[in-house]
């Protein structure tokens, strides 16, 4: 998805449904932070609402990831907003908003992994801790486990100041004794051998195990443990090339000029790898229109449309706008595309991204997708976009919590409602035309066992040509009913699932 406005990560809006909002072997640099995940920390004005920094209360960022983890644990909140909004009143520098965007990003990715180890040295239980004091000992541990570039004796240090502040010398006491012997038995802080393959990648990589054992029935043991692998690296950064106003190799020429260290995307004509340059979405080529922030996969979804100049489509769940914009750059805004979201604040999202980018074929609406067939005539659109609310599991790297907050029954559910909504939209494609489901998960129910179904039941449709994916497929990426499955280890990309249907001409 598209615009990564500051304050939001890298690859927002996939259309995540439900209560939720994704480094393997090697150890990250401190203050690197995960790319593409938080957002602006080091950019925010001299005072806010009148209070001067010097007179603000100071924070630092171990206390602030603590505070962020908590409010995720016990209030539910959403790591990335709720992350975002406390580096904003915590003005923190650039190098303490990266550690604290570390922190809570790694801990939440790899927190059963910590809880494994803890569990050996916490007299009675993690469980039982005050969330905060949880939150305090799984960011040491994180640290003493995963960030090399932290001496043991700092992580000690500052967990036990913190506890004291936060605490009273009691907890303090306890922090500082659970974390020194750990350090002492530092070489029993592996993961056992010889466990059952499920429980052994749930633990090495820090994943439900109800999870695993799902996508070990699915993809085989290699596969799963390459997801999960996968799921715990940093993501990439990606921009999408506004192509009514440069080209690719222009603004890469431009950007490298500026000291950006770029590349041309592999899987998109229109995107580029960014492995160096900052935060894409405060340049003045977000400001000015010439890029978008989005990730690889996701760029597909809008090859796979096709749309065409002065074509008329409709983008059912549109917010906030990232695909919906990249079809119109591709129509080159001639045409119309009806941008249609439930929420009135989310239409908002999608013309702020179309007036960004100086697209005016674009007209958003508001109202529930699962109603559109009652309000356009059957056989309105040339091309049709369901990019439907799903579980989110393609997406992890970017946003861990989903790992801790889905369940099986989750995904069942949200499958009933992807057949709902793709039974509402079919009948109003032209005859002729494509119709594009997609999703940001690898889940089976909800990606191709719910396009077999829908074909099953729809004699009309078929899987449209295999064109739109020639050059694509690998070995391991297989066009199968007209739908792709991207796992999230192919091309270092969000996990993706996209179908190209079409309605058999009369």
């Amino acid at each position: 998805m598209s615009g990564n406005t500051p304050g939001r990560p890298s690859g927002n809006g996939h259309k995540v449904a439900g209560n939720t909002s994704g480094r393997g072997g090697n150890k990250p640099r401190p203050n690197q932070g995960r790319s593409g995940r938080a957002g602006n920390a080091s950019a925010s004005p001299a005072s806010v609402n009148g209070t001067s920094r010097s007179e603000r209360p100071k924070t630092s960022a171990r206390a602030l990831a603590v505070k962020v983890l908590s409010a995720v644990e016990q209030e539910g909140a959403y790591s990335n907003l709720e992350l975002n909004r406390r580096l904003k009143e915590a003005e923190l520098s650039p190098a303490d908003a990266g550690l604290a965007t570390e922190l809570v990003y790694g801990t939440i990715a790899r927190r059963n992994t910590l809880d494994y180890f803890l569990e050996r040295y916490v007299a009675k239980g993690v469980s039982k801790l005050q969330p905060w004091v949880r939150s305090l000992l799984r960011i040491s541990v994180y640290q003493m486990l995963y960030l090399d570039r932290i001496p043991e004796h700092a992580v000690v240090s500052e967990a036990v100041n913190l506890a004291k502040k936060l605490g009273h010398q009691g907890i303090s006491g306890m922090v500082n004794g659970v974390l020194r012997n750990m350090i002492r038995n530092r070489d029993e802080l592996r993961i056992p051998e010889h466990l059952p393959a499920a429980e052994r990648i749930s633990l090495e990589h820090s994943h439900p195990l109800w999870m695993v054992e799902r996508w070990i029935s699915q993809y085989g043991e290699e596969t799963a443990e390459a997801i999960c692998r996968a799921n715990n690296e940093p993501p990439a950064v990606s921009v999408r090339v506004n192509t009514t106003m440069t080209t690719r190799e222009k603004l890469m020429l431009e950007m490298e000029s500026m000291g950006a260290i770029v590349e041309p995307s592999r899987l998109s004509p229109d995107g580029i790898l960014v492995r160096s340059g900052g935060n894409m979405a405060l340049t003045t080529w977000y400001r000015d229109g010439l890029l978008s922030v989005q990730d690889e996969s996701s760029m597909l979804v809008a090859e796979a449309v096709g749309p065409e100049d002065g074509q008329t489509v409709l983008d059912c769940c549109a917010a906030p706008g990232g695909k919906t914009a990249h079809m119109a750059e591709k129509m080159q805004d001639r045409g119309r595309i009806v941008a249609n979201d439930v929420h009135a604040h989310k239409r908002q999202l999608i013309m702020d991204q179309a007036d960004r980018l100086g697209l005016s074929c674009i007209d958003a609406v508001t109202g529930d997708a699962l109603d559109l067939d009652e309000r356009y005539p059957e056989a309105s659109f040339d091309r049709i976009l369901l990019d439907a609310p799903c579980s989110g599991l393609g997406v992890i790297r970017r946003k861990p919590d989903v790992k801790w907050t889905k369940t099986a029954e989750d995904i069942h559910d949200i499958s009933n409602l992807q057949r709902k909504l793709l039974d509402r939209v079919a009948p109003l494609l032209k005859p002729g035309g494509i119709l594009v489901y997609s999703t940001c998960t690898i889940e089976p129910a909800e990606n191709e066992h719910r396009v077999a179904d829908f074909l099953a039941r729809h004699p009309e449709y078929k899987a449209a040509e295999d064109s739109a994916w020639s050059g694509l497929e690998t070995a391991e990426w297989k066009v199968v009913n007209g739908g792709v499955q991207i796992l999230p280890q192919y091309a270092h990309s969000d996990g993706f699932f996209i179908a190209r249907l079409t309605r058999i001409a009369d």
